[in-house]
């Protein structure tokens, strides 16, 4: 008894294997942001689950377009707004996620005494972060709260790093004059730990 053995395409198994490589480069990164959006791992994993099939489904067309991790964080912010507004969130819940996680870091520290400042405070933040134009959120985000390296941001935003840059200088003076702090006062984000 003689058996075929079907030989995959070779075509298809090569596309396939071009995405699998990029997926596991960007995987953990979308993950992360989409948490911070969504507010839930189970949720971020159905939202990173959603674009990567949509990624996937038309894969060989991605890969035609001018920047791919352009492409895709394009097509992951949909994925995020779809289940946002299936969700009926108004907009991302970043105040609730990012700035509960980051409140919990400083108040394990030592030299923290007012936990309920400290609480208030990164809500404040956050919230303020939320209400920044799209260009400058998504900076802000990539950078300070998933603290993703100026280059890698410009990568996912199809930018320039000096672009980049600029949405920084921007975003904090909008929240210096949001939260009524002086500027200078804001210049620690640019210390902020990078990768």
């Amino acid at each position: 008894m003689q058996v075929d053995l079907e030989i995959p395409d070779r075509p298809q198994r090569r596309l396939a294997l071009t995405f699998d490589a990029f997926d596991t480069h960007h995987h953990t990164l979308w993950l992360r942001y989409a948490h911070t959006q969504v507010g839930s791992k189970a949720a971020a994993e159905q939202v990173v689950d959603a674009a990567c099939a949509r990624l996937l489904g038309h894969w060989q067309y991605v890969l035609s377009r001018e920047s791919v991790p352009q492409y895709a964080w394009a097509v992951l912010k949909e994925e995020v707004a779809r289940w946002l507004d299936e969700h009926g969130a108004p907009e991302p819940l970043l105040a609730d996620t990012a700035a509960f996680q980051a409140a919990i870091r400083k108040l394990l520290l030592p030299e923290t005494c007012d936990q309920f400042a400290v609480l208030e405070g990164e809500i404040g933040l956050y919230t303020a972060i939320s209400r920044l134009p799209e260009r400058q959120y998504d900076v802000v985000v990539l950078r300070y709260v998933l603290q993703v390296p100026d280059e890698e941001v410009a990568e996912y935003m199809g930018i320039e790093v000096a672009t980049v840059r600029s949405h920084v200088r921007h975003a904090r003076r909008r929240l210096a004059r949001e939260l009524d702090i002086r500027e200078t006062e804001t210049e620690t984000m640019d210390r902020a730990p990078r990768r």
